[in-house]
């Protein structure tokens, strides 16, 4: 029947996603295109198992691939799948109380670091009593981030805290919700008498709402990669 065969459809998306590191690397994705060295090093993969993991995403239609030169990038087919995947999350912590569970876990003692929502960010921005810090990789940023914020690396920060104001508030974010850079990061600064606190959300839910973005790097076409 036609409607089995569409349903039929419809589930190898859901295949396309059933294991972990798939996911994780659509949301490595969602902050713009990567090679698969980079991919496979932010995951914690092997080269052959992260190209393994793209190819099941690339046969579902969610990733693309092109060539530069000798390295093969990878970037999301659509705007859609970023979307699909906030949603999933969404999804989870409504529905899976072992998902909430896990995050207080994550963020050890959360309370202390209430984070600041996306709406409430946007207004100490358009304040000017807030410095938004992007503590995700050079080249995350380089992709896309949120206007106006400032570009420091994680690992780049405690040597590079001079740059920081000490009399504005310091927002920090990074990937998303679940990402825990900009919680080290806020620690960090208050360590060094900073006041600072987290984003609540990243670029992709910043992203779902309509709100401003800047781009520092050419973005890649959807070319796909020949066999």
């Amino acid at each position: 029947m036609l409607r089995k065969k569409l349903y039929e459809q419809f589930a190898r998306i859901g295949k396309s996603i059933s294991h972990a590191n798939r996911l994780e690397l659509i949301d490595l994705l969602c902050q713009g295109p990567r090679s698969v060295d980079s991919l496979a090093r932010e995951s914690g993969l092997s080269v052959a198992n992260t190209s393994q993991h793209l190819q099941v995403l690339r046969e579902a239609g969610l990733v693309e691939a092109h060539r530069n030169g000798l390295n093969v990038y990878y970037n999301l087919s659509d705007e859609s799948v970023c979307s699909f995947w906030l949603s999933l999350q969404n999804l989870g912590k409504s529905r899976l109380a072992e998902v909430e569970r896990l995050a207080r876990d994550y963020f050890s003692n959360r309370e202390a670091l209430e984070p600041l929502d996306l709406q409430a960010l946007l207004s100490r921005l358009e304040a000017g009593d807030a410095v938004l810090l992007d503590v995700r990789p050079v080249e995350e940023y380089a992709a896309a981030h949120i206007s106006r914020a400032v570009s420091i690396p994680l690992t780049d920060l405690e040597k590079r805290l001079g740059e920081l104001p000490l009399n504005k508030e310091i927002i920090a974010y990074c990937r998303g919700p679940y990402c825990v850079m900009s919680e080290e990061a806020v620690r960090l600064l208050s360590r060094h008498g900073y006041k600072a606190r987290r984003a609540s959300g990243g670029l992709v839910e910043w992203r779902s709402h309509n709100l401003p973005l800047s781009f520092d790097s050419p973005r890649p076409g959807n070319g796909g990669l020949e066999q």
